[in-house]
């Protein structure tokens, strides 16, 4: 397993990616194959990573493609075994994907504040731009669309993907006089936890006054002090079926290419 790591602001020692990797474990062990763990870094010479990789003395890869961006998928065409992309998808169609369905997930969210708040929500928005985030960000209009509002009047804040990052980005917005949305969905629920803390210092109630949806249903979801209505991601299960992906991959030499989209699920809290 690669994991491909750009920036480092998504991919983290998070629950997210702990339950992740797990289910790649899991998955492998009932498909009687080892798991071997390598880093593979953006700012150094990837191709060269790669290489020393020596990807020909694996039966298979799976590349935990989080951090990627399409331009990246090139270094990674000509490794000799089956290999396939976790946790991102591109338009690519040759190589093979396994997914959260981001569109479904972010538009079930943003058509439940609709219909709650009787309201437009806003934004919540990552500042770093990955696949996941971009597809949340389709979902979330078509959502705004579907319920016959305009998008241009859902205020959107750019704000950093952690939860410190985005408490400060937020406190320094409401200094500057920005007032809140009626409720807002945020691209993961690191920044939600943020966002949540900066509005309560600033006075408001949540939910009486803001209500916010976050993406993914890390553990400390339900730890906070309101906690966070949010859209689950079955993590673990996705790990594994990636590694019954590869799995059939390097059994079937042949196989199509595979796009396999994990659906995900609203878990309603206290937070709308």
């Amino acid at each position: 397993m690669l994991i491909y790591k750009r920036s480092g602001a998504v991919i983290d020692d998070t629950p997210f990616f702990a339950s992740l990797i797990d289910g790649v474990s899991i998955g492998c062990r009932q498909v009687h194959y080892n798991l071997v763990i390598r880093y593979v870094y953006e700012d150094e010479d990837i191709s060269g990573q790669i290489y020393q990789l020596r990807p020909q003395q694996f039966a298979g890869i799976i590349i935990l493609a989080t951090e990627m961006q399409e331009s990246d998928l090139h270094y990674f065409a000509d490794i000799p075994v089956p290999f396939l992309f976790l946790d991102a998808s591109f338009h690519v169609p040759i190589f093979n994907y396994v997914h959260i369905h981001n569109v479904h997930g972010a538009y079930s969210a943003a058509s439940y504040l609709i219909r709650k708040r009787r309201a437009q929500p806003g934004y919540l928005r990552s500042n770093y731009s990955i696949s996941n985030f971009e597809q949340r960000a389709d979902g979330f209009y078509a959502a705004i669309r579907a319920a016959g509002l305009s998008t241009s009047h859902s205020p959107v804040h750019r704000l950093t993907p952690s939860q410190e990052g985005a408490y400060e980005d937020m406190k320094q917005l409401l200094a500057g006089g920005e007032k809140p949305a009626n409720c807002y969905f945020a691209d993961n629920d690191l920044i939600a936890i943020g966002v949540m803390e900066a509005l309560r210092e600033a006075g408001y109630r949540i939910p009486e006054d803001v209500a916010i949806v976050g993406f993914d249903d890390i553990p400390a979801c339900e730890y906070t002090s309101t906690p966070l209505t949010t859209v689950s991601v079955p993590k673990q299960y996705m790990g594994e079926v990636a590694a019954h992906g590869i799995f059939r991959l390097i059994e079937r030499s042949t196989a199509s290419p595979l796009d396999i989209q994990v659906f995900t699920k609203l878990i309603r809290r206290k937070s709308v």
